[in-house]
């Protein structure tokens, strides 16, 4: 590695931002089965703290269980309810806007549990499932996500302002995370175009 110019990077030990909410938990409908043969079967969601120099906003995801892809995401200056609504509106209209049917996976932290995040998803015909308590394993995708931006990106990259971290963030998904970083599960291909060769193929017919 010294040969190489190489440093190791050391592991951060992770505070979680997850609250119990006080209100009743969703079933968990994935049990930690992160796999789905189709878009828009299951989506998971999560939120993590990005550090500026301004402060420390939280960035809300949602992402595809099925190509990975990242399909919405809401920052701002705290861990609400509010937030995590505008991820999953985002995530409904990159999707067209019609995603009923769809299981949403999340943590029971107080945001997912809050009355106005089930009546956003009641209003988009979405379930809601959710893992247990401080179990990192019970929503690992979305956890494994907010470590590849932690470690790819954020930590190599200072933000002053909480509105550059968020263009910073936004440019890094649309413009590399979604559509050039390649991933085992799409057969190494990027979330954008293992999504496009999904819908080619139910457009070719039969063979005759």
């Amino acid at each position: 590695m010294a040969e190489l110019g190489l440093v190791a990077r050391v592991v951060r030990r992770r505070s979680g931002l997850t609250r119990p909410g006080k209100r009743p938990a969703a079933p968990d409908f994935v049990k930690r089965d992160f796999t789905a043969d189709q878009p828009d079967l299951v989506w998971a969601g999560d939120m993590t703290e990005i550090v500026t120099e301004e402060g420390r906003p939280c960035l809300s995801t949602v992402i595809d269980l099925f190509s990975r892809r990242l399909l919405g995401y809401a920052m701002g200056a705290r861990h609400d309810a509010d937030l995590v609504v505008a991820a999953l509106n985002m995530a409904a209209a990159t999707r067209g806007g019609d995603v009923r049917g769809v299981i949403f996976h999340s943590d029971r932290g107080s945001e997912y549990a809050s009355r106005k995040f089930a009546r956003a998803c009641r209003k988009l015909g979405v379930t809601q499932s959710m893992g247990r308590v401080g179990s990192w394993f019970d929503n690992a995708v979305s956890e494994a996500f907010n470590s590849v931006l932690k470690v790819e990106y954020v930590h190599r990259h200072t933000s002053a302002t909480r509105a550059e971290a968020r263009i910073r963030i936004a440019t890094w998904i649309t413009d590399f995370y979604n559509t050039r970083r390649l991933h085992s599960v799409c057969g190494f291909k990027s979330r954008i175009d293992y999504e496009n060769e999904y819908r080619a193929g139910l457009t070719v017919g039969p063979a005759a």
